[in-house]
């Protein structure tokens, strides 16, 4: 399939069933690179199924019937874990294209569970299948990171990476660092694209996998230029990819107004059936919190009942002890004693007999809320106990493997000298500046600099707040100064969602809604739901703990340097 301006071609075979990576730095083509091999993939008639970080591959409908899902009201329809399997389905037997939008969930768990989910059965199906489809991710050091552990969706990417290959099921990774990527998932790349990178981290992974003259030279690469590396020829191309032909949803916005295009859809069929999984899952929900709702109920009459038969065991003690004091008395008297303690007997027998009664029905309830967790409990231990089984069948692959690594990893030399220093980001004093024509702009369009503006405006002037703010600027593919718009109207506006926040900055929705996710990240911003949309707002209790922390850090520092000298 041709993917370069010159007539480059890549093996579809290949490429659907591969192990790819592509990377560069932002605004280098790497993205479109991949929109690229996709648009070919599908006018070829292959699917794929998209993992969007950003929400920037919706723009492909404008040209393919597409199934877009995710958690934003802009998609076909809004998924969880529990539709991983029928997209997995909808995807390797009815041979639906799907772009699974991650960008708009609030919990990052929720949507790392739906990747994994949905990974784990595409992987499952292909087993038996072992039909052609390939797994693209974005920003694949989120899920695959260098510096840390892997959680169960890293540890399942991989996975598919070691293993999928010969079940039919490849996978292409997307990152702007390279250095941020596990090696292992890079040194089992069959394919690469190496795009423009000028980070010495990132250029000296370059000079590790391809060669050392590759090292400096990416750094000089023209946009959509990239070094091509690939097992299938065994050589090194540099190629000029084409433009993508349809919407480019991720582009950077200019001052100039776009025009969204009309979009594809898919069969309102598959909809409806992806929608009742939806229902479903809402009635079980609904039923369990009805069912513990009447399970605390039973339990506050249980207590209530517990304390009257305790006041009931009060009126027995103080009838045996007038029986007693009467005891000298005439027989009606004594008669009168009995009868009292008769009637309190009677009592208390008749409230242990409704604590049991309530207590049977709490057991029942509880039964009955046992039964319906007990299948996702069963299902979880059945996938334990097969991924053990796979694990065992599979030690002589990975034996294999890992001695290709190791001979790898001989064959690569071993680089001069360690990293004693990771290059700093330098900080740009021009953000004052413009945040300070951004306050300038709002006063123009009649905003108030109130009290609680001003004390906003404190915190986001904080060093250790600024840090975090450029720390999230860095991970998104928008200019910087859109990050400091985007705080801006968070400053005047109390809440705000995506939507209200775009009409007042020039940036796209998407670009908005990453920037939004990655200042959450930092603390920065606080999202809350209100129905299905989320209402952003400045996080003040987060600034207010990360200055805090500085505070303490600086001390810490300060009593150390006292403590040596």
């Amino acid at each position: 399939m041709p993917v370069g301006i010159d007539g480059y071609d890549l093996p579809v075979v290949d490429v659907l069933t591969g192990r790819g990576f592509i990377t560069g730095k932002s605004g280098s083509g790497k993205s479109n690179t991949a929109s690229v091999v996709v648009e070919q993939l599908l006018e070829n008639g292959f699917p794929c199924l998209i993992v969007d970080t950003d929400g920037e591959y919706y723009g492909l409908k404008e040209r393919f019937e597409m199934l877009h899902v995710g958690a934003d009201e802009e998609c076909d329809l809004q998924v969880g874990p529990e539709h991983a399997q029928k997209l997995a389905t909808l995807a390797l037997e009815q041979n639906v294209p799907i772009i699974l939008d991650v960008s708009g969930y609030l919990d990052t768990d929720d949507a790392n569970s739906l990747i994994r989910e949905t990974a784990h059965n595409l992987f499952a199906k292909e087993k038996k299948l072992k039909k052609p489809f390939l797994l693209v991710v974005e920003e694949i050091h989120e899920y695959v990171p260098e510096t840390s552990g892997l959680d169960d969706t890293g540890k399942m990417l991989i996975k598919i990476g070691k293993r999928g290959r010969k079940h039919g099921l490849g996978i292409v990774g997307i990152s702007q660092r390279p250095a941020d990527v596990k090696k292992d998932f890079i040194t089992q790349a069959n394919w690469l694209v190496w795009h423009r990178l000028t980070w010495e981290n990132d250029t000296k992974v370059v000079g590790r996998v391809a060669d050392s003259e590759y090292r400096d030279a990416v750094a000089d690469l023209e946009d959509g230029q990239a070094f091509v590396q690939a097992d299938w020829n065994g050589s090194i191309d540099r190629v000029q990819f084409e433009r993508k032909r349809t919407f480019d949803a991720g582009a950077t916005p200019g001052l100039e107004e776009f025009e969204r295009p009309s979009l594809k859809s898919v069969s309102e069929d598959l909809v409806d059936e992806l929608e009742e999984i939806s229902t479903r899952e809402q009635r079980r929900e609904d039923r369990v919190a009805q069912l513990e709702q009447s399970l605390d109920a039973k339990d506050e009459r249980i207590e209530d009942l517990e304390q009257e038969l305790e006041s009931a065991r009060d009126m027995t003690d103080m009838a045996q002890q007038f029986t007693q004091a009467l005891t000298s008395t005439t027989d009606e008297d004594a008669e009168s004693g009995e009868t009292i303690q008769q009637q309190v007997d009677e009592i208390r027998e008749q409230k242990n007999e409704e604590i049991r009664r309530l207590r049977s029905e709490r057991d029942q309830l509880q039964e009955r809320v046992d039964g319906l967790e007990s299948t996702v409990t069963e299902q979880t231990d059945r996938i334990a106990e097969l991924e053990q089984y796979e694990q065992a069948v599979q030690n002589l692959d990975e034996l294999r493997e890992g001695v290709a690594r190791m001979a790898d990893a001989l064959s690569m030399g071993i680089d001069d000298g360690t990293d004693k220093y990771r290059q700093k980001l330098e900080r740009k004093d021009e953000r004052i500046d413009e945040l300070e024509a951004t306050i300038a702009k709002l006063e123009q369009q009649g905003y108030s600099l109130d009290e609680e503006f001003t004390e906003k405006m404190d915190f986001l002037r904080h060093d250790a707040v600024r840090e975090e703010i450029d720390h999230a600027a860095s991970k998104t593919r928008t200019k910087d100064g859109h990050t400091w718009d985007v705080l801006s109207v968070l400053v005047d506006q109390d809440e705000a969602t995506t939507k209200e926040i775009t009409t007042f900055v020039d940036v796209s929705k998407s670009s908005v809604r990453s920037i939004l996710s990655k200042l959450k990240d930092q603390h920065v911003v606080d999202a809350r739901k209100r129905g299905k949309t989320p209402h952003y707002s400045l996080n003040i209790e987060g600034m207010k703990q990360i200055i805090q922390q500085r505070r303490k850090r600086e001390e810490m520092a300060e009593l150390k340097d006292r403590v040596k000298s």
